[in-house]
Order: structure tokens, then sequence, then C-alpha cells
């Protein structure tokens, strides 16, 4: 009785490995859309929760007390340190939140002065376009 081996050819083995290569090339491009649309996701729910930490700063100091308090702060690493308690796992540095090259400015003011309205951190993505959410 004679046993027989059952193989693939290699005309075979390279042809899968064709077709895999041109389903992964055809792939590709989706697969990297939908990497920046997450990245685009998440920078708008940070500063949309940057948006909702200044408005808790803001019930919880009082607009006057939040006013003169937000007024003390140097720069946007200071504002950010006013903000961290009301951030839900918020890194210790304001550079660390967002994601990399996308980027916020908290505003000077905590209200709008003319609106008196809470202030909405403006959003700006990787070469500096502006985000709107």
């Amino acid at each position: 009785m004679k046993i027989r081996h059952f193989a693939f050819s290699l005309v075979e083995v390279l042809a899968a490995v064709a077709l895999i290569g041109i389903i992964t090339f055809l792939a590709l491009p989706n697969i990297v859309q939908i990497k920046q649309d997450s990245e685009d996701s998440l920078a708008i729910a940070r500063a949309e929760a940057i948006n909702l930490s200044m408005a808790s700063y803001l019930q919880a100091l009082g607009q006057s007390g939040a006013t003169a308090d937000w007024g003390t702060a140097a720069d946007d690493s200071a504002r950010y340190t006013k903000l961290a308690p009301y951030l839900a796992y918020a890194p210790s540095a304001f550079a660390d939140y967002m994601p990399s090259g996308y980027g916020v400015a908290l505003p000077l003011e905590i209200l709008n002065s003319t609106t008196h309205r809470l202030a909405k951190v403006p959003l700006t993505g990787p070469g500096g376009s502006a985000i709107t959410y």
C-alpha cells in the first residue's frame, strides 16, 4: 500500500501570498482613516471634558470666586491645574492630556466678558487646523 502525501505547490503558495498582499493594500487606507477618526473623536471628547470641568469649577466656586481665582492663573498649565480635580483620570501635565498633534487653549477668562457665558475651549488638529465640535 502506497501512502500519498498532499501538499501545496509553490505556485499555489505564491498565489495565496499575492492575494493576501492585494487585500492588505486595498484595506490599508481604510485602516488609516479609522485610526484618524478615532484620534479626532478622542480629541473632541477630551475638549468636551475640559468644557464640562470648567462648568463644574464655576459651579463649585461660584461666579465671582471662579472668575477671581481663574484670573490668577498665568498660563494654560496653571489653569489646567485648577481644572484637574474636576477631570476624570487627568494626567499631571496639561501637555499629556490631549492626543499627540491636537491642542486646546484654555481661555484667559472663564466667563465671556460680554455675554457672561462660559467660554468654550478651541480645539486644533494636526497642522493647526481648527476642529469644530
